[in-house]
């Protein structure tokens, strides 16, 4: 099936759906990457700026830079609490609006599966980080199934439901991603695997967070009821609650980053 535009344009559902997901796959991904402070970064496709308020936390950089498609996102993110050094301009991945050189480093978090020309986006980035600087992304393994809500995927696709798809999925490999960083001529490239989990307070809670992305509100409207009805009771089934009900799931992301050449 060929990739679809796929937009989210409402911050706190994006917040709530996967913002939590992307800051714990997030803390590893800064770990990895040993990003120095007092630096520049731009933030592509920052959404509503659940990364970008991580690394302002977590890095003390010297400014950051967030671009994205969505007014919406872009207004959710400049009301965070501690992006004060974070601009948010309203943009495309494949045509950043950033000098050349303008940036210590450039960093795509949950996003290339999205950009309809990865070569294109991943050479923008490039073209925008100063000789030496890093170009570095996460992403869920889409290929892989390691998607947050990939239980509610199977079991929408098991009744004949349409899902949307994102129009770059498979760039989400991580042979796909080193091949990517390293075609547009980065140097030191390097990918890894990171494993996260979240944990809901029961399955009410986890199906209100699941079913609230785009992909799985299409799918589901376009569903009968009775098909919906069977839809939630056959997730119910399979997802075991713990301790005081609380249910526990697990999510897989590829990284990638690599170093303009001095």
């Amino acid at each position: 099936m060929a990739g679809q535009e796929i937009r989210f344009d409402d911050g706190a559902v994006y917040e709530k759906f996967m913002g939590v997901w992307s800051r714990s796959a997030g803390e590893v991904f800064l770990d990895w990457i040993a990003p120095q402070p007092s630096r520049s970064w731009l933030d592509v496709g920052c959404g509503n700026g659940a990364f970008t308020q991580l690394l302002c936390e977590r890095v003390n950089p010297s400014r950051v830079m967030g671009v994205d498609p969505s007014g919406a996102q872009l207004e959710f993110a400049r009301g965070r609490p501690g992006v004060s050094c974070a601009s948010f301009v309203k943009g495309d991945a494949l045509a950043l609006p950033a000098e050349d050189g303008s940036f210590d480093g450039a960093v795509m978090a949950l996003v290339i599966q999205f950009v309809p020309d990865p070569v294109r986006g991943v050479a923008e980035m490039v073209r925008a980080v100063r000789p030496g600087g890093c170009v570095a992304a996460y992403t869920w393994d889409l290929p892989g199934g390691g998607v947050p809500t990939q239980l509610l995927y199977d079991e929408l696709e098991a009744l004949g439901a349409a899902l949307l798809v994102p129009p770059s999925a498979d760039a989400t490999r991580l042979d796909a991603m080193h091949a990517l960083w390293s075609d547009a001529g980065l140097v030191d490239v390097e990918t890894r695997d990171i494993a996260v989990e979240r944990t809901f307070a029961g399955f009410d809670d986890w199906w209100t967070i699941a079913t609230s992305g785009p992909i799985s509100t299409a799918a589901i409207a376009a569903l009968s009821a009775g098909a919906r009805a069977q839809l939630k009771a056959t997730v119910r089934s399979r997802l075991t609650p713990g301790t005081e009900g609380r249910i526990t799931c697990h999510a897989r992301a590829h990284a990638v980053k690599g170093r303009v050449p001095a």
